[in-house]
């Protein structure tokens, strides 16, 4: 946690979604603006994909295939954040990490003592089982440091594209 210093340390949970992107942008633009370090993470869900051969909805060979596809995704979106935090100046890590989104997400920014974690949008519930179950709902009530859900889409690109 910051100690007095300020936020010295930004973890930027990523998805292959447009709020998420968002997200980035802002993370870039808060991590310059402050002089912060900036760790973005994109977690591999293989509970769901275990969940799915469990329920032989997959066969093992599907599985393994689709986690590859997972992966490239996860590493695309990875560097399209590199990508916007190289062209401010700003310095990146990258993770691409594997598991159950929710447990990895925390413990990643918990392990590396971000002082806040920034995520994209979270949807509005439809049920009572998703609010409960959605993976971004539970990463932000698990988070054990603040976190900022970014909203917004032409304040965002202009902040980003002022900084």
């Amino acid at each position: 946690m910051a100690d007095g210093h300020g936020i010295r340390r930004i973890a930027l949970f990523i998805e292959g979604t447009e709020p998420s992107m968002r997200a980035a942008r802002y993370a870039v633009a808060l991590a310059r603006l402050l002089g912060a370090e900036l760790v973005a993470l994109y977690v591999v869900d293989v509970k769901t994909l275990e969940d799915l051969l469990r329920a032989r909805i997959f066969v093992r060979m599907e599985e393994a295939g689709y986690e590859r596809d997972l992966e490239e995704d996860g590493r695309r979106y990875l560097n399209h954040v590199r990508d916007l935090a190289e062209a401010k100046g700003v310095p990146v890590e990258t993770m691409l990490e594997k598991g159950e989104v929710h447990t990895t997400v925390v413990r990643a920014v918990r392990d590396l003592g971000a002082d806040l974690l920034v995520m994209g949008e979270i949807e509005t519930p439809r049920s009572r089982k998703d609010f409960y179950f959605d993976e971004r709902e539970r990463v932000f009530r698990e988070a054990r440091c603040p976190v900022l859900v970014v909203k917004g889409d032409e304040e965002i690109r202009d902040l980003y594209d002022g900084v």
